[in-house]
């Protein structure tokens, strides 16, 4: 079983993502469209489990699914769509996760939704510094059980998310 664990920011996740994404976009070429750097460890100051969200923009998300002995190679295991309809997801870890790749074809909503939140985060300290008290107590609340953990998140990510899509249309 994984452990819930939220860290402080460590300054080293910018620079673990680059190297990540580096590797994955020399593993998949034209494949890949952008890498980018999502969730809280995104999120400079922003407390987080120590794992590196990455939003993969894949230009034929079918082409994508042909690549999956080549993520496996790198250490990932390709869990599908996960949950989320049009989603690939990946891990890398198992137990010990250290990445989780979010893939989606160029144009899906969920990119839209994924950077207009980390953005939002970005700008706004201190709803970023309300988000790590949330998460601390989520992690000590849920008794590692990952679903908990999620469902003690969801109102304030939803009432955020909403807020930085409006931020978008402005």
């Amino acid at each position: 079983m994984r452990e819930i664990v939220v860290v402080p920011y460590d300054e080293k996740w910018p620079e673990i993502f680059k190297a990540e994404s580096f590797l994955i976009k020399t593993l998949l070429g034209d494949v890949a469209k952008d890498v980018h750097h999502i969730g809280s460890t995104s999120v400079p100051g922003l407390s987080a489990k120590p794992v590196i969200d990455i939003l993969l923009e894949v230009f034929d998300i079918n082409q994508l699914d042909k690549c999956s002995a080549v993520m496996f190679d790198a250490g990932y295991v390709a869990r599908g769509e996960n949950g989320i309809a049009g989603r690939r997801y990946f891990i890398k870890g198992g137990d010990q996760r250290s990445h989780q790749v979010h893939a989606f074809s160029v144009g899906d909503t969920q990119i839209l939704r994924h950077l207009a939140f980390r953005d939002y985060l970005r700008k706004n300290s201190d709803i970023a510094r309300d988000y790590s008290e949330i998460k601390c107590a989520a992690a000590l609340l849920c008794e590692n059980d990952a679903h908990r953990y999620s469902a003690f998140k969801t109102n304030f990510i939803e009432h955020h998310l909403q807020l930085a899509l409006i931020d978008l249309e402005r």
